[in-house]
């Protein structure tokens, strides 16, 4: 193009310009004219407003205004029958009365999370605490700093810690509270085992008045929510049920629960999934879909893992899509970031939206 030439003008062989023929006959087929808006953050605004005004921009602020807009109408949907799964360490990070209120408010219809969760969720229920911690310290080395912990017979989770004198707390909670209802001769399927677990959590928790609130097992068993915990042996909670079940008539059936769960999948009008991280659960809610003649309806997932590795946690849900796991009009978004800050600003935003 020469000095004088202007987009859209013919140069001197007598060609056009391709970008300027497209913009003047409107001839784009990508392109839709949308511009992108600025966000306000202002003094006394509510989360529900602010995720709102996430709609006008961009980049990660679209994808959480979009996840907002299909959870809220999920959670409106009352012919939605509404699976969350849960992984990483949610309940010693602080997010267990998010999930035990979504259950008591009728947010939640099943549950599936890891054992992890179900023992610290315990732990708290029978009154232990976790605790604000530091990752290293900068006087010592990162392996000196956890060496110490271990000597002062402390556990780390990132930035949390859990005195050990917890777990053996939890151990007797066990022992004393919830495996002996489950003994006498038939085995138990995990779903029991959680619904057990909420019971004692929730009459300890009663009975010895815990400050804390008894939890999410606890809201679980009241309102007859079930929770399903498909890896249960990899946990605390696992291993002690298998220790228990060396001296006593205990044992667990691990495919008992997929009757109830592909049931309550079967017997929805319509169906929605919050999954919180990856993993097991993630796969476990989403692949229930797989044994039914119906998918979901709703998806909205929280992730930090990337999809290019080709594992589950980071698998988009267009992904899923192609197993038949969501409908093909189904409403889906996904969110990358870390599940204890976009998960309290999601729920508060579709609550808001609904109530």
């Amino acid at each position: 193009m020469s000095d004088g030439d202007e987009p859209g003008e013919r140069d001197d062989d007598g060609g056009a310009d391709e970008h300027g023929d497209a913009a003047a006959d409107g001839d784009r087929e990508e392109f839709h004219e949308d511009p992108v808006g600025h966000a306000r953050a202002t003094a006394g605004m509510t989360v529900g407003e602010l995720v709102e005004e996430y709609g006008d921009a961009g980049i990660g602020a679209a994808a959480v205004n979009e996840a907002g807009d299909v959870l809220a109408e999920m959670f409106a949907n009352d012919d939605c029958t509404v699976f969350c799964s849960l992984a990483g360490a949610m309940v010693p990070a602080g997010m267990r009365r998010i999930v035990s209120e979504l259950i008591r408010d009728g947010y939640v219809d099943a549950l599936v999370t890891t054992g992890a969760n179900l023992t610290h969720d315990a732990i708290e229920a029978i009154g232990g605490k976790h605790h604000h911690g530091r990752t290293h310290d900068p006087e010592k080395s990162l392996r000196e700093h956890d060496e110490g912990l271990r000597e002062e017979g402390v556990d780390r989770i990132y930035n949390v810690y859990l005195p050990q004198e917890h777990f053996a707390a939890f151990e007797g909670h066990l022992r004393e509270e919830v495996f002996p209802e489950l003994v006498g001769g038939a085995s138990v399927s995990i779903a029991d085992l959680t619904r057990e677990l909420g019971r004692a959590n929730a009459a300890v928790n009663e009975r010895d008045d815990v400050a804390e609130d008894p939890g999410v097992a606890a809201a679980a068993y009241e309102c007859d929510v079930p929770i399903y915990c498909p890896a249960v042996q990899d946990s605390v909670l696992g291993l002690q049920a298998w220790m228990y079940a060396q001296t006593a008539d205990f044992t667990l059936d691990a495919l008992d629960d997929m009757t109830d769960l592909t049931d309550l999948a079967f017997e929805a009008d319509d169906a929605g999934c919050l999954l919180v991280g990856g993993g097991v659960p993630k796969n476990f809610t989403l692949q229930t879909m797989l044994v039914t003649p119906r998918a979901y309806d709703y998806a909205v997932q929280i992730t930090m893992d990337p999809e290019a590795t080709g594992g589950l946690s980071g698998a988009t849900l267009e992904e899923a899509r192609s197993w038949g796991k969501l409908e093909t009009d189904a409403r889906n978004a996904s969110v990358y970031g870390d599940a204890t800050v976009m998960l309290p600003m999601l729920i508060a935003a579709a609550r808001e939206r609904v109530e």
